[in-house]
């Protein structure tokens, strides 16, 4: 039993994990490299290796004739009825090598035959550890910075956060810890090169498949997000258990569950409305905290209007139009914002065939609908600044119990 080649090969399986019937591969290959470099080829050459005890022969196939015409192919009779009386001519006599009698060359080349499918073999490990984590959350530590860019060491290997995957406004020192979203692993000759992100809005999702059990399991199911990476992001959850409130168990006992992954976003806001079938319910709840009077969304051509009361407009808008856009992107609706008294005056309630004195609350899926033609941003810009800052902090604080945290 060849004690030190198996005890080597047991280290190398467990700390690189690299196979043992892999090395044993690269060892016949390196045995029968040698032997080309020692007689000059080896066609004929052949390594025994018992996996069991490692222990390993190399032979020589060599074929019976009268005369010997290739001494590294041919051996002759009387020599073959020396090894065994049997011998007849035509017949093949295995002759053992001694791979100590190699020179330093051969052997030099054996050794990095070896080397070179460790190397290729450790880095194909570690590819395939990260490529099964491609598309997932993983936790590196902070290297350093090149350039703008940021070194990140995942455990085995570095991870590359590009400065467009980043946060405006975050800022890391070396040795942290944070999370990153595994965006793209490649193979290349000198390993792999992993991209990370920490802008992407799967990230939200994957930090609450970690926080939230019942995301994990399936019982809560994340349909809709939307991401201003730093500010805010809005998400559409639902249960597919009538026990289970999506909204709650997202928010976690006094936000418990949400805080983490705020803590974890460096502060980023999250809203989270409960998903509905019905366009228009959904854009009432993506447009939270801003209360709503009527919704009428056209699905064949996906947009929607929708109007609020004068003193919720800058509230549904949102600072430079970040809540409306958001609730656009959630729903995938072209939404549409007005006041009521901007509705009154274009004569919108009339053209949607509404009563002028419609209570808040009023959906409508609306086919064939024209919408008028107008944009948030544009609103927005007439929309006083001072009434914004007043209505939305007074909205936010007295609607955010109502619409993200149940009681």
């Amino acid at each position: 039993m060849n004690k030190e080649l198996l005890e080597a090969l047991e280290i190398l399986e467990k700390e690189k994990n690299i196979s043992k019937e892999t090395m044993l591969e690269a060892i016949e290959n390196s045995l029968i490299t040698a032997c080309k470099n020692h007689f000059g080829k080896a066609d004929n050459i052949k390594v025994n290796i018992n996996p069991e005890t490692c222990d390993f022969a190399v032979l020589a196939e060599k074929e019976v004739v009268e005369e010997v015409e290739d001494p590294l192919m041919q051996i002759s009779l009387a020599e073959a009825k020396m090894i065994s009386p049997g011998f007849e001519t035509g017949n093949i006599v295995q002759i053992p090598i001694e791979s100590r009698s190699f020179g330093r060359i051969a052997t030099q080349n054996a050794k990095n035959v070896i080397l070179q499918k460790i190397r290729e073999e450790e880095r194909s490990v570690i590819y395939n550890q990260y490529y099964e984590k491609e598309k997932d959350v993983v936790t590196g530590v902070v290297q350093r910075y090149l350039g703008r860019n940021i070194s990140i060491n995942l455990g085995k290997a570095d991870a590359m956060l590009n400065e467009s995957e980043q946060v405006k406004g975050e800022v890391f020192q070396p040795t942290e810890r944070i999370k990153v979203y595994v965006l793209e692993v490649k193979d290349t000759p000198k390993g792999p090169r992993i991209s990370v992100s920490r802008t992407h809005p799967d990230l939200v999702k994957r930090l609450f498949e970690l926080e939230v059990a019942e995301v994990k399991d399936g019982t809560v199911e994340i349909r809709s997000i939307a991401r201003e990476a730093g500010s805010r992001t809005k998400i559409a959850v639902m249960s597919n258990d009538p026990n289970v409130d999506p909204v709650g168990a997202c928010v976690g006992l006094n936000g418990a569950r949400v805080n983490s992954i705020v803590n974890e976003l460096r502060g980023e806001k999250i809203d989270i409305i409960n998903w509905d079938d019905n366009p228009a319910y959904l854009i009432e709840n993506a447009l939270s905290p801003a209360k709503v009077i009527c919704v009428v969304a056209d699905e064949e051509a996906r947009e929607a209007q929708v109007i609020v009361p004068d003193y919720q407009l800058s509230l549904a808008i949102g600072k430079e139009g970040q809540n409306a856009r958001l609730a656009a992107k959630l729903t995938g609706f072209k939404i549409d914002i007005k006041s009521e008294t901007q509705a009154r005056e274009m004569g919108l309630f009339e053209q949607m065939g509404m009563d002028d004195q419609t209570e808040e609350g009023t959906y409508e899926t609306y086919e064939e609908y024209d919408p008028y033609e107008g944009e948030y941003e544009q609103e927005y810009e007439t929309a006083d600044q001072a009434d914004y800052e007043d209505g939305y902090q007074a909205g936010y604080q007295d609607n955010y119990q109502d619409d993200v945290i149940p009681q």
